[in-house]
C-alpha cells in the first residue's frame, strides 16, 4: 500500500463526509463531492453561506470519511483553504473532470472551493482476513 493506492481508492469515490468545528467548538459535519489530486489533495466546492465555509475559515483543520461500500475506507485529516487564480484553475480542472456539472455551479452565489492538504490518512480494509489497516502521516504545509 502507497500513496498512488491510496490515490485509486479515493479517486473512485464521488463523496465524502467533510467534518469541521463550529466557532463554538462543536462538531459539524457535511455530506460533500470530492475530487482528488494524485497528491492526495480533496477538492470539493461549497458556497459562502454554508456552516462548513464558515467553520473552514475560522479554523483551516478538517476531516473527511471516504468509502463506505463494504468495510473499506479512508479516515482523512487535513487543513483547507481557498486556492486563488492559476492555482483555482488547476484545482477546478481536477473537480470538473469528477463532476461535470460543476462550472455549470460557477454561477451560483457565493460558490466557492477548497482544497484539502493531508496531514493524516488511514486506510481500513476490513472485509479482508486479517483486516489491513495502514496509516500515513504527512507535514502541515503553510
Amino acid at each position: 500500500m502507497n500513496i498512488a493506492d491510496i490515490y485509486e481508492f479515493i479517486a473512485k469515490q464521488k463523496l465524502g463526509v467533510l467534518g469541521s468545528i463550529a466557532a463554538d467548538g462543536s462538531p459539524q459535519s457535511a455530506l460533500v463531492g470530492i475530487a482528488v489530486s494524485s497528491e492526495l489533495e480533496i477538492i470539493f466546492d461549497t458556497v459562502k453561506s454554508s456552516r462548513k465555509f464558515q467553520n473552514l475559515i475560522a479554523n483551516p483543520r478538517g476531516s473527511f470519511v471516504i468509502g463506505w461500500a463494504g468495510e473499506t475506507t479512508v479516515q482523512y485529516e487535513g487543513v483547507a483553504r481557498q486556492p486563488e487564480g492559476g492555482e483555482l484553475a488547476r484545482y477546478q480542472q481536477i473537480y470538473f473532470a469528477t463532476w461535470t456539472d460543476g462550472p455549470g455551479r460557477l454561477s451560483w452565489p457565493g460558490i466557492t472551493h477548497f482544497v484539502a492538504r493531508p496531514t493524516w490518512v488511514r486506510y481500513s480494509d476490513f472485509d479482508q482476513r486479517p483486516p489491513f489497516v495502514q496509516e500515513f502521516t504527512f507535514p502541515i504545509v503553510a
